[in-house]
């Protein structure tokens, strides 16, 4: 197996991911294009990005296998996913980077990090399979802005055995076999749940990764350094909202509420070649 942190490029993108379908507001029966029996639920929204642009985002739920998946296109033309596996405890974001090929780079270069899914951070699955769309041309604008979360990714993911963590990960992050990256404290956690250790392996121990410079700040591209890719979720429900009614005795599910999320991942790479867009402050 390669070096953790490195992977040979593919030559070409993989098809692009459909976008799906509409959402929300009120919570009701499933209503999902062309979704038979047992199939997800698919939602898509227009959503407003940090920098004001707008995108599609797509939402897809499956209830039977309590896991919800969000993916958006960046203007950059950047392909970010979100997957919340309820029932392993997992989240996997994965991001399909373009390369700039007068720069040298490859066509798109992917990555994927795993960390532990807290159920407080997003809808149940079941709830958000009942999303429905009320404006399919209304831009969304999350309502609660959450703070950036700063995560130190310190282990790597082995992905011949990934699916003992999640089920999830041999399809997600497929583009990015050798570039899945998680922590020590998420993976204790797993490790206690049952995982099997083969899942995970060692990095260079943290403190020498904590000695390497960030790769903004190294010249020679073939020099190992520590690596940050920044991400943003724009848009998801986060919360289920209640309402009252002299009718009802006990509060009902009535809505949702709107998140936005903004992440920083620092990694070890063996090569500042892979981490070419490290290079602001």
């Amino acid at each position: 197996m390669p070096a953790p942190g490195r992977r040979d490029v593919p030559t070409k993108l993989p098809a692009q991911l459909l976008l799906l379908l509409p959402l929300l507001l009120l919570l009701g029966s499933p209503r999902c294009v062309g979704a038979g029996v047992g199939a997800p639920a698919e939602l898509r929204v227009r959503v407003r990005l940090p920098d004001g642009q707008v995108t599609k985002e797509s939402l897809q739920a499956d209830s039977d296998a309590d896991s919800i998946s969000l993916e958006l296109r960046k203007p950059d033309g950047t392909l970010v996913s979100f997957t919340a596996d309820f029932k392993k405890d997992v989240k996997i974001f994965r991001a399909l980077i373009l390369g700039e090929l007068e720069k040298g780079q490859s066509q798109f270069q992917a990555l994927c990090f795993v960390t532990r899914l807290h159920h407080n951070e997003i809808i149940p699955s079941e709830a958000m399979a009942k999303l429905r769309q009320k404006n399919p041309r209304a831009v969304r604008q999350a309502e609660e802005m959450r703070g950036l979360e700063q995560l130190h990714m310190d282990i790597a993911v082995n992905f011949s055995q990934g699916g003992l963590l999640s089920p999830h990960l041999h399809n997600v992050c497929a583009e990015a076999a050798d570039a899945i990256y998680t922590r020590q404290e998420d993976v204790r956690f797993w490790l206690e749940q049952g995982v099997d250790s083969s899942v995970f392996e060692a990095l260079p121990k943290a403190s020498e990764q904590m000695e390497l410079p960030r790769c903004r700040l190294v010249g020679d591209r073939g020099k190992s350094c520590t690596c940050r890719y920044g991400l943003s979720l724009a848009w998801y429900p986060c919360m289920l909202k209640y309402c009252h009614s002299r009718e009802r005795p006990t509060p009902y599910k009535c809505g949702i509420r709107s998140c936005q999320k903004n992440y920083n991942f620092d990694f070890y790479v063996p090569q500042r070649q892979l981490c070419l867009w490290d290079e602001d402050p």
